[in-house]
C-alpha cells in the first residue's frame, strides 16, 4: 500500500509503500522527545517528493541517523541512516494521511540501553 506523508505546513511531502503493521515507540532520548511513532523502511519503499535542500537535518551522538524535519514548521518527518547494520528510512507515522494509528499494535523498543 502506498502511503502520503508531510510535516503540518505541508514543505516536507513524501510517500511511503509497504505494509504498515505496527508502530515503535522508542524511549531513546530524542524519541521520547519527540513522541513520534516510528515505521522503518527500506530506502527504495521511501520517496521524498520535496527538494533535500528544504530539509532541516539533526544528528548527535555517532551521529549514524539524520533526523530530518521541516525547518518552517519544526515538524520531524523521517529518518535515515544505518540500524542494526541495514540502511534504513523511519518514518515518523504521525505524519502518515488517512492513517488510524490508534488501530495498529505498538511495539515498545528500548533505545536507551543502545
Amino acid at each position: 500500500m502506498k502511503y502520503e506523508g508531510s510535516c503540518h505546513c505541508g514543505l516536507v511531502a513524501f510517500e511511503v509503500e509497504g505494509e504498515l503493521t505496527q508502530v515503535t515507540a522508542c524511549n531513546c532520548s530524542i524519541c521520547s522527545r519527540k513522541g513520534a511513532l516510528l515505521w522503518g523502511v527500506k530506502p527504495d519503499q521511501f520517496r521524498l517528493k520535496t527538494s533535500s535542500e528544504k530539509l532541516a537535518t539533526y544528528t548527535f551522538g555517532n551521529q549514524r541517523i539524520e533526523h530530518r524535519f521541516c525547518p518552517k514548521c519544526g515538524v520531524h518527518t523521517f529518518a535515515e541512516g544505518i540500524l542494526s547494520g541495514n540502511r534504513m528510512v523511519v518514518v515518523n507515522a504521525n505524519c502518515l494521511e488517512a492513517v488510524e494509528l490508534s488501530s495498529l499494535p505498538l511495539r515498545h523498543f528500548d533505545g536507551r540501553s543502545l
